[in-house]
């Protein structure tokens, strides 16, 4: 894309809380900052992908000191215009690649993240820009969907995972090169309008070994940040690798 910010630009970050309110919910949000200051402990967290800070804030909140790396400018200006905001330092740069200063005890990405790097070698690379970055004992945690592709029927590749009277979610599959273009389809003022992301889905077994490459352990895998046990029913995990000391 032509766009500096990629696909989350001016005009989707403006929307972009709204549009995840779901996800701002106390339910949500609580169990979430919970399981990462704990393991931010006392020292400092650093957040690939920190958006417009629905994770950041509450968890600079908590007394966490966060800093972030976010690609969207237009992101982060919405993360400055709330409390609190404009005290959390945030590099522009790409997750994959990006460096800051200081070694952290925590590097998290959160909200299925990891998939907008649509490469395999992406995806290694920020896990091992994550282990760059982490203190000796640190962890890397990342909180992903699990590959839905029992829920596409045989020579399909197309998923409606949403729908309503004026607005409509479908994932579109290339199974042979791990790829996922999710569409949004919306009616506004009459009109139909689309904004679809590309993605790279990646199996839990994959990320261990992108940890392994990494210098780093799994720790813990959970279905949710309630600590929910991980099954082969789960939708999602949340994942804790750690640095050895």
């Amino acid at each position: 894309m032509d766009d500096p910010d990629g696909y989350f630009d001016e005009r989707v970050a403006a929307t972009y809380d709204e549009d995840t309110a779901d996800r701002s919910t106390p339910e949500v949000l609580d169990p979430t900052v919970d399981v990462l200051a704990a393991l931010a402990g006392d020292g400092r967290a650093l957040e690939f992908g920190i958006g417009t800070g629905r994770i950041a804030l509450p968890l600079a909140a908590r007394g966490v000191p966060v800093v972030g790396i976010e690609l969207s400018t237009s992101m982060v200006a919405q993360m400055a215009a709330k409390p609190g905001g404009e005290a959390i330092d945030v590099t522009i740069g790409d997750l994959s690649t990006t460096r800051v200063d200081g070694a952290f005890s925590l590097v998290f990405l959160v909200f299925n993240t990891i998939m907008n790097l649509t490469t395999q070698a992406a995806q290694v690379a920020c896990f091992r820009n994550a282990a760059a970055h982490l203190s000796p004992a640190g962890c890397f945690v990342v909180e992903v969907m699990v590959p839905e592709l029992r829920r596409l029927p045989p020579g399909e590749t197309f998923h409606v995972f949403g729908g309503g009277a004026d607005a409509w979610g479908i994932d579109e599959y290339d199974v042979a090169g791990q790829g996922l273009v999710s569409h949004h389809l919306e009616v506004v003022d009459g009109r139909l309008e689309r904004f679809s992301v590309p993605f790279r889905y990646v199996w839990p077994a994959e990320l261990d070994l992108m940890a392994q490459l990494a210098g780093m352990k799994l720790r813990d895998r959970w279905s949710g940040w309630a600590r929910e046990p991980f099954t082969s029913e789960s939708r999602q995990h949340v994942s804790v690798w750690e640095r050895p000391a």
